[in-house]
């Protein structure tokens, strides 16, 4: 509960406690905070044990800690009933992707290979005519850079 408070944090708590409650109280006060202390512990122990008894024989091993998301998820994967363990064992994100990315190269580069021997048609007058290049292919936008993040229109938002 208290993990994160350091001494040198206790001590500074021990000085300014005797200093705002003097030490002729401060005796009296410690024992009525562990007194309340226990007593809120002791109330859920025995909310606890109610709880379970109401739940019957079949929720016997039931610990609330269990109610917490990550608990109740980290102790069904340990269990690894379904063989979840070797499915992520088998699983290699980075090379995945890595095929991925080659697999996309590859057919970019096929796609402009296959462009630049594209076929030259002459015209009526004999004149040799780039059949790549059209009114709409005249003007091919460049491809942006890979960092380029897409221009921000504050009217859109």
């Amino acid at each position: 509960m208290f993990n994160d408070i350091g001494p040198l944090e206790v001590v500074t708590l021990v000085v300014l406690a005797v200093l705002v409650f003097g030490p002729d109280k401060l005796p009296k006060l410690i024992q009525d905070v562990s007194r309340t202390i226990r007593k809120i512990r002791e109330f859920s122990d025995s909310a606890k044990e109610d709880i379970r008894s109401e739940l019957g024989p079949e929720f016997k091993d039931f610990e609330f800690e269990d109610l917490n998301p990550k608990t109740f998820i980290r102790k069904q994967l340990d269990s690894d009933e379904l063989g979840l363990k070797e499915i992520r064992n088998g699983f290699d994100l980075k090379k995945e992707m890595a095929e991925i990315t080659d697999a996309v190269h590859t057919v970019g580069e096929l796609d402009d290979s296959a462009s630049a021997t594209s076929v030259s048609a002459t015209t009526g007058s004999g004149a040799a005519v780039d059949m790549r290049k059209g009114p709409d292919m005249e003007k091919r936008p460049e491809k942006p850079a890979v960092d380029a993040r897409p221009p921000f229109d504050a009217d859109a938002t």
